[in-house]
């Protein structure tokens, strides 16, 4: 899997949610790669357009456009649009797609919890360690028995009390959403880097070596490397490992995958801008959205749906 490269990196994806997975499914997702997106931002050195039809319409709500014509996407995109414009002066701003963006992802970040909240048994409205991982999990857990995913269990329980920031032992729906969703609550955000290493770090050293960075993009070694993994390489030697001793410790980790004064939702509004903005005068009107729809929408898209139907207010 191509990782996103320059100071962008991995910060630019939702978290998945690692416990809804089956227990007997492997899980090698990493949060930080979660965040607009569960698609790549960049594929083999091009942008990737699916990143941009989950950042902008919601990973849950684009599936509807799958099946839809030009014409169909275009018609529900036109709506959007006018939601977008909050204004209402025509014209689409930076400012106005970066809040419509930040919307969508607060949207999907409530919706999945509520989602997920149900689906568990509560005490007081609260949930229990024990509750979470029997419902999740299904059995009464012995490592001995259940090596196959003894880790993940491991890491869901670390996980489990670091969200629980009065440490009682369970959690409030507040504390499950940033467990949840860790890379969105600044209190959770170390365990975002201890997960990252601990999934490239193949020797189990506590770093991130060159080859295991690139190792982890590029795993078909027998194949020659293409030129966006060489590129890697410099990156790796130029930006990642900060102090030239050939790894990468948590804090280079850190400023890899949660670059400070990196604001996802600004990066994208301004990308989506420039692909768009056939007149370069720095906004959108609804028709250069539309005459470059399938950036937006396209034939894989993800859920936009009920953002049509739905009464609430952006």
């Amino acid at each position: 899997m191509k990782l996103a490269s320059a100071g962008i990196a991995l910060a630019l994806f939702t978290s998945t949610y690692i416990s809804a997975l089956p227990p007997n499914k492997e899980h090698k997702e990493r949060v930080h790669e979660q965040k607009l997106s569960k698609q790549d931002h960049d594929v083999e050195g091009e942008h990737n357009n699916d990143y941009d039809h989950d950042a902008f319409l919601g990973e849950a709500e684009a599936r509807d456009f799958e099946d839809l014509s030009p014409e169909e996407s275009k018609d529900r995109l036109a709506i959007i649009v006018d939601k977008i414009d909050r204004d209402h002066d025509q014209f689409v701003t930076e400012d106005e797609l970066q809040q419509w963006i930040q919307y969508v992802q607060k949207k999907y970040v409530i919706e999945d919890t509520d989602r997920m909240w149900k689906d568990h048994e509560h005490d007081d409205n609260t949930l229990t360690w024990e509750s979470y991982r029997k419902k999740t999990y299904g059995y009464e857990y012995d490592p001995e028995e259940a090596e196959d995913y003894a880790e993940m269990v491991k890491r869901d329980e670390r996980k489990f009390a670091q969200a629980d920031e009065d440490h009682d032992g369970k959690l409030t729906k507040e504390e499950f959403a940033a467990f949840l969703h860790p890379e969105e609550h600044e209190h959770m955000k170390d365990i975002v880097v201890l997960e990252t290493i601990e999934d490239i770090d193949k020797d189990k050293d506590g770093k991130i070596s060159l080859d295991e960075y690139i190792g982890d993009m590029w795993p078909n070694k027998d194949e020659e490397e293409p030129e966006w993994v060489k590129g890697e390489r410099d990156q790796f030697a130029t930006y990642r490992d900060t102090n030239g001793d050939g790894h990468m410790d948590s804090d280079e980790v850190k400023n890899w995958i949660i670059p400070p004064n990196y604001d996802h939702s600004e990066a994208e509004a301004k990308h989506l801008i420039y692909e768009t903005d056939a007149n370069k005068d720095g906004k959108l009107t609804k028709q250069e959205i539309l005459d470059k729809y399938d950036i937006f929408v396209g034939s894989q898209a993800t859920d936009f749906g009920d953002a049509l139907t739905r009464h609430d207010e952006f």
